[in-house]
């Protein structure tokens, strides 16, 4: 009997269409992956990602047209209060340092050999550790790499 592969709580109640191959379900579901990387509750991070979908927050020159006080303000709306100061710091450092390294999420995959070079690739990103890209490859791994 063939292994199913578990739906991501995380994607699914998120609504995020990692299927569709567009690059902004891509970006949707790295910032999620980011807000679920700290050591938050999940409802926190959920709804603070349902603040930056109801502002069109959803990509990286969104992200970086909008500036750390805007970002603080959507953060702290979503109760994600503790980490709000460093995380739009880190939001905003990395949606800067994706658009000059790799230009998008996409270029990044077709960059990668596999899925261990995506994962060494997503931690090369300052405020990117393991647990956010596990969270993040957990769900791409088979849509990325079936396309290989």
């Amino acid at each position: 009997m063939a292994k199913k592969q578990k739906e991501s709580v995380y994607s699914g109640e998120l609504e995020i269409d990692l299927k569709s191959g567009r690059e902004i379900e891509y970006f949707k579901w790295f910032l999620a992956s980011l807000l679920f990387g700290k050591p938050i509750q999940q409802e926190v991070a959920k709804r603070t990602y349902f603040e930056f979908e109801k502002e069109y927050l959803t990509s990286p020159d969104k992200i970086l047209e909008a500036g750390w006080d805007r970002l603080v303000e959507i953060l702290d709306r979503g109760h994600y209060v503790r980490y709000d100061f460093s995380t739009a710091t880190k939001l905003l450092d990395i949606s800067r340092e994706l658009k000059e390294k790799y230009g998008t999420l996409s270029n990044l995959f077709r960059e990668s050999k596999n899925k261990k070079d995506l994962e060494k690739k997503l931690l090369e990103f300052k405020g990117v550790g393991p647990v956010t890209a596990k969270i993040f490859l957990r769900d791409l791994d088979e849509i990325i790499f079936s396309k290989k």
